[in-house]
């Protein structure tokens, strides 16, 4: 088991604490804590256990460990307990389809999906909660009314809302089964040697740093994750990518990109904000710095997303176009590259 930085540690805020009957049977740990916590499955109770999240008279355990009689178990997170009710705000939504079932909006970059610590207002689930009533909730995904899926803060693009039970649930089973056509745009650092290919390359949560997700190329850590993707627009100093998710990973094409090699413009928490390509000159290093002026975010955006509808069964294929910021950074490395050819 790794051992957490102690930075990480000093913020872990005490979610659940439960001391042990005195007439408890030995039982594994992970078994326990599912009959007694709420919306929980056994694989996130273990993966808890496995990440320093649950403590057993202040120590770590595995999951395997057996609860005894007067033990004193707490369960840790990095964010503060809070009370699920979202609270709805007047927040202006970009709505590209819309019927009695679902709903597709367009997220504008800087906006976080839902309500978690230090962002718990101006979030799309609170702008929903204002605009529609009684939206549905996934089983363990309570406060998060009609979401089936999501995208980081800083990515802009298209997001698929269910209204109903019946939608959610087969929204739900489609990206369970990777079927969900997803197609985002990525400007990264450098131009990939093949045009085109295939990243099959295990991704999780990094074991130095939990913020950042990493891959991990021997399957060792971490969940299957696959991104297919092809250059769009050489650059010479950047590419635009256009990349297909089969899999759905928390920053999956961030740290794909990442172990690539080429990382995403402008992404700071993966090292894009760094010039990795070009001259050592200081015109150019003042041309890429306006870049980033321009777009003060991991250069991503969710394009389009396919798929079928939960009720009607009929193919649903929405398109979005690039954001101002997106469309002005790259036609500003279009300039470059023609003028200084």
């Amino acid at each position: 088991m790794s051992e957490e930085p102690k930075d990480f540690e000093e913020e872990l805020y005490e979610h659940h604490r439960i001391i042990v009957d005195a007439g408890q049977e030995l039982l594994r740990i992970d078994k326990f804590l599912m009959d007694r916590l709420p919306n929980v499955t056994r694989n996130k109770v273990q993966s808890g256990i496995k990440d320093g999240f649950v403590k057993v008279n202040d120590q770590s355990v595995k999951p395997n460990y057996k609860v005894h009689p007067g033990d004193d178990i707490s369960v840790v997170l990095p964010e503060p307990p809070r009370d699920e009710e979202v609270v709805p705000e007047n927040i202006p939504l970009d709505i590209v389809v819309e019927d009695d079932h679902i709903l597709v909006v367009n997220k504008p970059a800087g906006m976080v999906v839902h309500p978690a610590y230090q962002n718990w207002s101006g979030t799309l689930v609170n702008a929903l909660a204002y605009h529609f009533q009684n939206l549905p909730e996934m089983k363990g995904n309570d406060g998060r009314p009609g979401l089936v899926h999501r995208i980081d803060k800083d990515t802009s693009g298209l997001l698929v809302i269910a209204k109903t039970e019946t939608a959610m649930n087969g929204l739900a089973k489609q990206f369970f089964d990777h079927s969900i056509e997803r197609r985002y745009y990525a400007l990264v650092w450098s131009v990939p040697e093949e045009s085109r290919g295939t990243i099959n390359v295990n991704v999780g949560r990094s074991l130095k740093d939990r913020r950042i997700t990493t891959s991990f190329p021997k399957g060792d850590f971490g969940k299957h994750a696959v991104t297919h993707y092809e250059v769009i627009e050489d650059l010479r100093y950047v590419s635009l990518l256009k990349c297909n998710l089969e899999t759905g990973r928390t920053h999956q094409i961030r740290a794909h990109m990442k172990y690539l090699g080429h990382p995403l413009f402008n992404d700071a928490m993966y090292g894009g904000d760094q010039i990795l390509k070009g001259t050592i000159f200081t015109k150019y290093k003042q041309f890429v710095h306006n870049c980033f002026k321009i777009m003060p975010r991991q250069a991503l955006h969710a394009k389009t997303l396919g798929f079928t509808h939960p009720i009607t069964k009929k193919k649903v294929f929405v398109e979005s176009e690039l954001p101002e910021d997106f469309q002005a950074v790259i036609q500003k490395w279009i300039n470059y590259v023609d003028h200084s050819s």
